[in-house]
């Protein structure tokens, strides 16, 4: 039975995926169970010449993928999760300190990601009054962050965006909407400063 035959079938019973769920991440602490987080080399893909921090929190279940690529580095007390969506980080990458990046995020070649960034494809629906916020779930919109990006200490990238090959991102900026190729955008939100 290939991957994604059985992905179907374990979508398919809810039982089943209420078992796996909760035999894989600890639901008080919404990060893989201690015994997941040792088999991690084993499905964790890394590139020759990375590096990933020894304080990195990396909340990477294996039923997701996540990806560092050759020479890339996940500096300290950063936070990998691809609970929702696969992290694929491209090679010669540095994701600075105290970075959270949760998936589905695809970040380039070359990208470097100052200090205390945030990248986050997640979002908590709340629309429905009648509800608490942390029943209603949680969507996603994938981000893609190209080649020979920059981006400033404490940029929040929100879901759905897509940043161009060679843009900077100025630090504090919160982008809510995509960034062009060889653009400098800055502010809150977001906006074009100047084409580079």
């Amino acid at each position: 039975m290939d991957k994604d035959a059985l992905r179907t079938q374990i979508k398919g019973s809810p039982k089943i995926k209420q078992l796996l769920d909760w035999l894989i991440m600890n639901q008080r602490d919404a990060r893989p169970r201690w015994y997941i987080r040792l088999l991690a080399p084993f499905y964790q893909r890394r590139g020759r010449g990375s590096k990933i921090y020894p304080s990195v929190r990396m909340d990477t279940p294996p039923y997701r993928s996540f990806s560092l690529g050759s020479h890339s580095v996940v500096e300290s007390f950063s936070c990998i999760n691809n609970a929702v969506g696969d992290v694929i980080i491209g090679k010669h990458t540095r994701i600075g300190l105290h970075n959270t990046i949760i998936g589905p995020v695809t970040i380039g070649n070359h990208v470097n990601l100052a200090q205390g960034i945030t990248v986050s494809a997640l979002n908590h629906n709340f629309a429905d009054t009648t509800k608490r916020i942390d029943e209603q779930g949680v969507t996603t919109k994938p981000v893609v962050i190209g080649d020979d990006v920059w981006i400033g200490a404490n940029a929040v990238i929100l879901p759905g965006v897509t940043i161009g090959r060679h843009a900077v991102v100025a630090a504090g900026a919160v982008v809510t909407q995509d960034v062009p190729e060889n653009t400098l955008v800055g502010g809150v939100p977001a906006k074009i400063i100047k084409s580079l």
